[in-house]
């Protein structure tokens, strides 16, 4: 039996090597160039990173490992994370020993919780999370090995290492930051008898102490978690991240840097946005709304200056699959729940009035159209929350990047910025 450290570092040497001989041979060719627009556009579209671990293409949404996520959205979060490392699926021994090794790492230090009990009572979740992620940089094994001396092609091991130390204990961190922050009662304890064999979602929905007794809701978690794992590594938080570890931050630095990118309305949040839209037209209409009605109230919420939020996308010009997903789960499971029925109802009205106006290129749903729905659903009602869960399955991408740019030896992320006098005479000379 192979652990996923064995099998990382069986592909690593080769894959190393094909980068290094890519680079050499095809170093000067030319694969994008540069306009004006998305200069002042936030770099939007311009092919400049490298990410093996998911691509996103306009026309089909998330592919993770040349896998659209549809195929295998029905996987736990762990064989997920084994398949962004690796380009493979464990083997039942090999799901079995990650699964092990994350029980043994998912042990939070006392002084976290000390930290967190210190903050004010009504400071964001995220806030929170962040806070006890980043007090346990000083358990980083990174930090540590470097600054006893350690050969660059060795920098992927201790990132390894604090990465499973970060997954392992982010389901731990982020359900007793729910429990305190919306009084839930105590802390649960991470190693209850008899639990030990969980899987990862499982076990943190055993953590949240959230009602499950038909498993739709561990159901719902493990599908979260796979669907939020990963999106490239071009988005904000990932970026972040990214950008962050090339300056040799380990991973605590890096990851948290990257969750509050995730916190932002324009990230993160928006699942959050999207699930208060929708109840905001519930609770307007008494219920799930009818077609027209529904298209009222996007008419009224777009004449108001405001975006329909889960709507349109950085990227997708197609539906989500991300969202069909979520969708056919929840027209499973819930189809009669009034908050879900109005999410069939904006799916069924809102994209036609989208494309009624010009500017907007994809009137198609995202993911934060309808998971906050689902949450909802099964009693997970606070959506301030809904971030941090999505933190916890972030985690899974951010970190398998991370682990290969060490391995590959990616180098400092500085772009070059230029000024306004610099754009108008290169835009004036090219006149």
């Amino acid at each position: 039996m192979a652990t996923l450290k064995e099998v990382l570092a069986a592909k690593i040497p080769a894959e190393r090597q094909r980068a290094k001989d890519f680079v050499k041979e095809h170093g000067a060719k030319v694969i994008d160039q540069v306009n004006v627009e998305q200069v002042y556009g936030g770099m939007r579209g311009i092919s400049c990173l490298l990410c093996d671990t998911s691509s996103v293409p306009a026309d089909k949404g998330l592919i993770v490992r040349g896998k659209p996520i549809a195929d295998v959205a029905n996987l736990l979060p762990e064989e997920i994370f084994w398949l962004l490392l690796t380009g493979e699926l464990p083997d039942a021994a090999g799901l079995a020993s990650l699964q092990a090794d994350l029980a043994k790492r998912s042990a939070v230090p006392d002084y976290v919780w000390a930290v967190i009990d210190a903050m004010p009572a009504d400071t964001h979740p995220m806030t929170l999370y962040n806070t006890a992620m980043l007090a346990l940089q000083n358990t980083s094994v990174f930090h540590k090995r470097y600054n006893q001396g350690l050969r660059k092609d060795d920098y992927w091991d201790p990132t390894f290492e604090d990465c499973l130390d970060i997954i392992a204990r982010a389901p731990v961190i982020s359900a007793g930051i729910y429990r305190k922050r919306f009084n839930k009662g105590a802390r649960i304890a991470t190693a209850a008898t008899g639990q030990a064999s969980q899987d990862w979602a499982a076990n943190y929905v055993r953590l949240l102490g959230i009602s499950d007794t038909n498993g739709e809701f561990t159901k719902l978690m493990r599908l979260y978690m796979v669907l939020h794992c990963d999106h490239e590594n071009g988005n904000v938080s990932a970026m972040a991240t990214y950008t962050v570890n090339s300056a040799l931050s380990d991973m605590y630095y890096s990851y948290t840097a990257g969750m509050n990118g995730l916190a932002g309305p324009l990230h993160g949040l928006a699942n959050q946005e999207g699930l208060n839209w929708i109840l905001e037209a519930t609770t307007k209409f008494g219920g799930a709304p009818t077609h027209d009605q529904m298209r009222a109230h996007a008419a009224e919420t777009l004449n108001a200056g405001k975006v329909i939020p889960g709507y349109g996308h950085g990227v997708l010009r197609v539906t989500d699959p991300r969202f069909e997903c979520f969708y056919e789960f929840g027209k499973k499971h819930c189809p009669n729940d009034p908050v879900f029925k109005t999410v069939i109802t904006v799916f069924e009205t809102v994209p036609d009035v989208l494309m009624n106006i010009k500017k907007i290129k994809n009137p198609w749903p995202n993911v934060d159209a309808v998971s906050g729905s689902l949450l909802y659903h099964y009693g997970l009602t606070e959506s301030i929350f809904y971030t941090v869960l999505f933190g916890v399955s972030r985690a899974l991408g951010v970190c398998a990047q991370n682990v290969w740019a060490r391995a590959l030896g990616m180098p400092l992320v500085r772009p070059k910025s230029v000024t306004s006098e610099w754009l108008d005479a290169a835009v004036n000379a090219k006149a």
